[in-house]
């Protein structure tokens, strides 16, 4: 899909858009760089200042949303389609994933990441944002799938993490037939035997309401002190009520 053919979209006093300049590229790169140094004391090693920066961002279409009143940027999302990754010789998750099992789903394949919410904006309206602006995407470009990478912090000791491996676990004893994936770098997953309750992350929940599963164990990234969950939406097996919101036919 060309970066034209978009409609943005107005809610609540936040706009939707694509970023095109570079200007507005680097304004989202240092609210990811905020947001990941202080919430998971993130390391990146391709920063730059106090911008977070990867080769991937070329390749990418980076969603913003922007509080009307003040101008502000209070969220982004960046989106891989499969022809990008190609140009860009693979997907951002191969770093931290095989993906030989999803190889017959190359074509349809859409990587999100990088999602990235201020903190004064967390409740709900930035996310639905930005995933209408990922349905306009999939819709438009003909693609069926979404894989992303859902990190939960170990600042707790694992204990989130272990919340969100026992959800994995009777997520795909349910669903056998959801493609598997292996951590390149596994997460331990045997030590994550914390029973202390635990709040799920908002983003994992959010994906698993619209209809998400998670498709593999967690892989560790240091840098980011994180357990990424591999996760990946089938839009046939969207719930219908988002499939009605973002206008799914």
């Amino acid at each position: 899909m060309a970066r034209t053919d978009w409609m943005g979209v107005e809610a609540g006093g936040l706009a939707l858009s694509i970023a095109r300049t570079a200007d507005e590229l680097e304004a989202l790169q240092r609210l990811r760089y905020r947001v990941f140094t202080d919430e998971l004391a993130a390391v990146f090693p391709s920063a730059v200042g106090d911008r977070d920066v990867d080769r991937f961002d070329d390749w990418c279409v980076h969603f913003q949303v922007r509080d009307t009143g003040s101008d502000r940027v209070v969220g982004t999302y960046r989106v891989l389609t499969p022809e990008a990754a190609v140009q860009a010789g693979g997907y951002y998750s191969e770093s931290e994933f095989d993906l030989a099992p999803l190889r017959a789903l190359r074509p349809g394949l859409v990587e999100v990441g990088r999602s990235c919410i201020d903190a004064d904006f967390r409740h709900g309206s930035v996310i639905m944002l930005l995933w209408s602006g990922l349905a306009q995407i999939m819709t438009r470009g003909g693609y069926r799938y979404m894989l992303g990478c859902a990190s939960v912090s170990l600042r707790d000791d694992g204990v989130t993490a272990a919340e969100v491996w026992r959800i994995a676990q009777g997520l795909m004893a349910r669903n056998p037939g959801i493609p598997r994936i292996a951590p390149i770098h596994r997460y331990p997953v045997e030590r994550l035997d914390s029973t202390l309750p635990a709040r799920v992350p908002p983003l994992i929940k959010g994906y698993l309401k619209i209809g998400a599963t998670i498709c593999g164990e967690p892989a560790w990234d240091p840098d980011f002190n994180t357990a990424d969950f591999p996760i990946l939406l089938d839009l046939e097996r969207l719930d219908p009520r988002y499939r009605r919101h973002f206008g799914i036919a």
